[in-house]
């Protein structure tokens, strides 16, 4: 039987991996995403009958809601949501930060998710399917310039273990995936297509790479039903903890 998995922010980096990933493997696949051009091309390559695309901003909660309402039969059978869809906004410091950078990313991050999850899980519930977050290891080290995109990466993770308390006896599986420094367009958009300030980030370091994480969303997504992975925190080899800051005669 052909399993369907909605994946947000299909357009790029862990969401188009991740849409690749599965539809290689026979799944049929629901791509989201705010840019239509991006997407198509998963239609050109596997046709209409394996990808379905829905171009929106996860933000419009009411294009959001019509997009489900709009799902053909031949995908309305959802049985794994990946919840994708996020990004960091801004490097600086809490104090120099511009407020609706904070917004956009709570907005995205946080109720977007919780929008989308609300929406999709008594069909995730009856078809006894699964839920994969995708947070980040900034949910559990902080870092300078971190602030707001922590504290939603921390949502998404406490979240996580909140919908797995309550969907016990459900059989629907939920996991939180934590990934590291993973080269994608993630410092672009941060950035404002700062491509120097990318490059600097990763020269050297041998990032993770979107086809990694789309290799362990895949793996969770296929154990066996009667498993579940909590969460999952994974960096490069070339990656660890931040050490602490020590502030020297400061007034």
């Amino acid at each position: 039987m052909t399993q369907t998995a909605l994946i947000t922010g299909a357009t790029s980096g862990f969401g188009a991996a991740a849409a690749r990933r599965f539809l290689t493997a026979g799944w049929k696949i629901i791509a989201t995403g705010r840019r239509a051009e991006r997407l198509q091309p998963l239609v050109d390559e596997f046709g209409s009958g394996r990808v379905h695309v829905a171009a929106f901003d996860m933000r419009d909660s009411a294009a959001l809601n019509a997009a489900i309402d709009a799902l053909p039969a031949a995908f309305s059978d959802i049985d794994l949501l990946v919840n994708n869809a996020g990004l960091a906004l801004g490097t600086k410091p809490a104090q120099q930060s511009d407020l609706a950078q904070w917004q956009q990313m709570i907005d995205t991050n946080i109720t977007a998710l919780a929008t989308l999850t609300h929406r999709v899980l008594p069909t995730l519930i009856a078809r006894k399917g699964a839920v994969i977050n995708i947070s980040s290891v900034a949910a559990t080290y902080p870092y300078p310039g971190g602030n707001v995109y922590g504290g939603t990466k921390a949502f998404v993770a406490q979240f996580s273990l909140g919908l797995r308390s309550d969907l016990h006896g459900t059989g629907v599986r939920v996991t939180s995936i934590e990934p590291g420094m993973a080269e994608t367009e993630f410092t672009l958009v941060r950035t404002s297509g700062d491509q120097a300030a990318s490059d600097t980030l990763y020269s050297g370091a041998t990032p993770m790479t979107g086809e990694d994480i789309a290799e362990t969303i895949f793996y969770v997504a296929t154990l066996p039903r009667h498993l579940n992975i909590n969460r999952i925190e994974l960096m490069p080899v070339s990656q660890s903890f931040a050490g602490f800051q020590v502030a020297r005669n400061a007034s």
